[in-house]
């Protein structure tokens, strides 16, 4: 692992930083091995219907499949891998963009890792005096098929106040490459507040069940404006919540897989209850230093 007033003054300066070596290859292959399970036990025909789209934030609303998942586990497919009638028109392990939202938890080969003694050291390093767990996902980023994903923050979608209490673990299970759709930041605009949210729609109605509020039209439009952070498998990407950032499809032949998570630091801070994801009374957000592992 770097050195941690390394990627602390990285993460300080830049509002994200890398750290390499994070996790083993036995951690790693117990989680891919646990997710390639789930899917081989999982029904399309139970889930192909929720389709995964930053584009247009409606689509992934149709129900509550993706507002009730804080203490489940869903399937959430790529725009081109199912038609309209949610029939795959992929291999079924090629068909998914992400799982989640309560792997942490429900699944001990991620419950190990999120909850190891090096997250919860990360946190202290952070300064997170109470820091919990929310929102943990497998992304794939598949071959060919997996999509860009759009220019923004993630305190738009978790918006805490300060935005500062929100922190993205980003474990890159795979090597991510140029090529198949590693992150891209702007260096320094951790300082930049939150252009929209997307929340719960006040006012609900069949197929929408979320909504956006704000602009996004100032976010800039040019890869020029962003720095590429390829980074090798098994590092660790710390994502301050306002850091602006964003993926390009996956034009390879290797799949770009990560396992990711969000610490929400509710010291003297407050969880937007417009947020989509809110906690449950099955589940609320774990508190990660009372959350003890083997």
């Amino acid at each position: 692992m770097a050195d941690s007033g390394d990627y602390l003054q990285q993460y300080q300066k830049n509002g994200y930083a890398v750290i390499p070596n994070f996790l083993s290859n036995d951690e790693i292959s117990e989680m891919k091995a646990a997710m390639a399970s789930l899917m081989d036990k999982m029904d399309p025909k139970q889930h192909s219907t929720h389709v995964f789209h930053l584009d247009d934030k409606t689509i992934k609303s149709r129900d509550d499949y993706f507002l009730t998942s804080n203490d489940k586990i869903r399937y959430f497919f790529e725009p081109d891998a199912v038609d309209d009638q949610g029939n795959l028109k992929v291999r079924k392990e090629h068909s998914v963009n992400k799982v989640g939202h309560a792997l942490a938890w429900l699944e001990p080969a991620f419950k190990k890792v999120s909850f190891s003694q090096k997250v919860k050291d990360v946190c202290a390093k952070l300064g997170q005096k109470d820091p919990r767990l929310a929102q943990s996902m497998y992304i794939f980023k598949n071959p060919g098929i997996g999509q860009q994903v759009n220019t923004h923050q993630d305190s738009s979608f978790l918006y805490i106040d300060p935005p500062s209490h929100l922190v993205g673990f980003w474990f890159a299970l795979e090597d991510a490459t140029v090529e198949n759709g590693c992150l891209y930041f702007i260096p320094g605009s951790q300082t930049v507040p939150p252009q929209s949210r997307f929340i719960r729609n006040p006012n609900p109605s069949p197929g929408n069940l979320t909504m956006t509020r704000g602009d996004e039209s100032n976010y800039p439009t040019s890869l020029d404006a962003f720095v590429a952070a390829p980074v090798a498998k098994g590092s660790l990407v710390l994502i301050h919540g306002n850091v602006i950032h964003r993926s390009e499809k996956n034009k390879s032949d290797k799949s770009r897989h990560a396992y990711t998570f969000h610490v929400v630091d509710f010291h003297n801070a407050t969880y937007s209850p417009e947020n989509w994801l809110q906690q449950s009374e099955e589940l609320p957000f774990p508190k990660i230093n009372e959350v003890h592992v083997d």
